[in-house]
């Protein structure tokens, strides 16, 4: 068995969820979700069908974040695992109905961070093991720290 390390390339200001879901429907489910949810928001969206014609499956909004999604997808190649592009919104705007729809079974990661999927291949198939999601911790925060937390979250309208 391999195990490899695969990074998923995105432009700086794109979000990305990367998840596992179980049936073919995730592809409508998840494009419904969204849309409904978060109407202006820009995305792509890509399913890895793990039998059948084991295609990549592909819905969203906006072409560049389409392919986007699809050739990260293909890149990871992993049996049911799900991946949204996201522009003009945030993760946090979609996450809890995304881990509502019936087919999704496990959300690895929701950032705008770099992220590395690391990927187990038996030879037949591929299963996420599990992501690398931005970088070390460089120490604990201190009192500026938590000044500068508390404005930026204000600033970009999730905290009053």
């Amino acid at each position: 068995m391999d195990i490899k390390s695969i990074p998923i390339t995105k432009p700086e200001n794109v979000n990305v969820i990367l998840g596992q879901s179980h049936f073919i429907k995730t592809t409508e489910d998840l494009y419904e979700t969204i849309v409904t949810t978060a109407p202006s928001m820009k995305f792509g969206l890509a399913f890895c069908e793990a039998s059948g014609a084991c295609k990549v499956r592909v819905e969203g909004n906006d072409e560049e974040l389409k392919k986007l999604a699809a050739d990260n997808a293909l890149n990871i190649s992993a049996g049911h695992c799900f991946i949204i592009m996201i522009k003009e919104g945030f993760p946090i705007n979609v996450l809890n109905q995304i881990q509502n729809v019936v087919e999704v079974c496990k959300i690895f990661c929701a950032t705008a961070n770099p992220v590395e999927v690391i990927v187990a291949d038996n030879g037949k198939g591929c299963g996420i093991l599990g992501v690398i999601d931005g970088l070390k911790p460089t120490g604990i925060e201190g009192e500026e720290d938590v000044q500068w937390r508390k404005d930026f979250l204000r600033k970009i309208g999730y905290k009053r």
